[in-house]
C-alpha cells in the first residue's frame, strides 16, 4: 500500500512539474486565484469577442450582482514585454476589478516579432473603440471608461491617455478615456538599452513617439502611477520621472512606490492569494471611484 501511495505521489509531483513547465506564470496565478475564491461575486460575460481588423479578441468580466445603473468600465492591458501574454492568463485581473463593482474588458494585442511599435498601441485604441461602442450591451457606461495596464500594458494604457493621436486615428475622441492607471510601466526609457525595448521600439523613426513622458500635458486625464522599489525589470525612475513631469505641467497625477516589492509583485497583488503583498487593488479602486464619478 505504501509503495502504491508513493507512486501516486510521485506521479502527482511530476504532473505538477509538467503543468508549471508548460503554463505561463500569469496563467498559473489565475488558476490559483480561482481556486482561492478570487472569482466569487464575478462572472465572465464575454469570451474571445473579436474586435479590430487583425484577429484580436477580448474578454469581459462583470460583478455577478445585477445593477440598474450602468457600471464604470476598465480596459485592462496585460504585460509581457511586448512579446508574450494573453487575455485568458490575466483572468485574475479581470475578476479583481469586477469584484470592486467595475465592468472589465481584457483585450489581446499583437506582439513582437510579428509587429513593432505602434501596432500594439493601435490595437489598444481599437479595444477602446470597441468598448465605447459595445459596452452598454454588457451593462457598462461608455461615458466612464478608464485604462489600466501592467508593464508593457501600462505603456499602452498611459500612451493612449497622454498622446491623443492614437485614439483619434481609431475615430475615438481622446476624452473618451477619463482616467488611467499604470502598474510598473515604462514611460521614459529612451535611449533603448534592453533587448525587448530595442526589438519593440527601435524601428520607429521618431523615438520620441514611443515615450509617454514626451506627451505630458496639463489637460491629461487623471493618472495613478504605481511602481515598486525593487523593480529591476522596469526601473522605478520611469514612474517617478513621469509623475514629476505631469506635476510640472499641472496635470492631475497620483503616485505610489511600494517598498520592497519587485516587478511582478505589483500585479500579483491584484490576485486574492497575494493581495496582502500591497494594497494595489484597493488603491486602484479608490482612485477609479473618484475619477469615474
Amino acid at each position: 500500500m505504501k509503495g502504491a501511495m508513493a507512486v501516486v505521489a510521485l506521479i502527482a509531483i511530476v504532473a505538477l512539474g509538467v503543468a508549471i513547465a508548460v503554463t505561463s506564470p500569469p496563467r498559473l496565478l489565475s488558476l490559483f486565484d480561482a481556486a482561492a475564491g478570487g472569482g466569487a461575486g464575478t462572472e465572465q460575460t464575454g469570451s474571445a469577442i473579436a474586435f479590430g481588423e487583425h484577429g484580436q479578441t477580448l474578454d469581459v468580466w462583470a460583478p455577478d450582482r445585477g445593477s440598474e445603473a450602468a457600471r464604470p468600465v476598465v480596459v485592462f492591458f496585460h504585460g509581457g514585454g511586448w512579446v508574450k501574454g494573453d487575455r485568458e492568463a490575466y483572468a485574475f485581473a479581470g475578476r479583481a476589478f469586477a469584484r470592486k463593482g467595475l465592468l472589465v474588458v481584457v483585450p489581446d494585442y499583437r506582439k513582437v516579432p510579428d509587429v513593432r511599435f505602434p501596432a500594439f498601441i493601435e490595437d489598444g485604441a481599437d479595444a477602446v473603440r470597441w468598448t465605447r461602442d459595445n459596452i452598454a450591451r454588457f451593462g457598462g457606461d461608455p461615458e466612464r471608461i478608464a485604462l489600466v495596464g501592467h508593464s508593457a500594458g501600462a505603456h499602452t494604457a498611459v500612451t493612449l491617455a497622454l498622446d491623443p493621436r492614437w485614439l483619434q486615428a481609431a475615430n475615438v475622441a481622446p476624452d473618451t478615456v477619463k482616467a488611467a492607471i499604470g502598474l510598473s510601466g515604462p514611460y521614459d526609457f529612451y535611449p533603448f538599452d534592453k533587448k525587448r525595448s530595442i526589438d519593440a521600439m527601435s524601428r520607429w523613426p521618431q523615438p520620441r513617439d514611443t515615450q509617454p513622458i514626451a506627451f505630458a500635458r496639463a489637460d491629461a486625464p487623471p493618472l495613478l502611477l504605481i511602481t515598486s522599489s525593487e523593480d529591476d525589470v522596469v526601473r522605478p525612475y520611469n514612474a517617478i520621472n513621469l509623475a514629476e513631469r505631469l506635476r510640472e505641467v499641472g496635470a492631475p497625477v497620483e503616485f505610489e512606490n511600494y517598498r520592497g516589492l519587485g516587478h511582478e509583485d505589483v500585479v500579483m497583488a491584484l490576485s486574492k492569494p497575494f493581495r496582502d503583498k500591497a494594497p494595489v487593488l484597493d488603491r486602484s479602486a479608490a482612485f477609479l471611484e473618484d475619477a469615474l464619478r
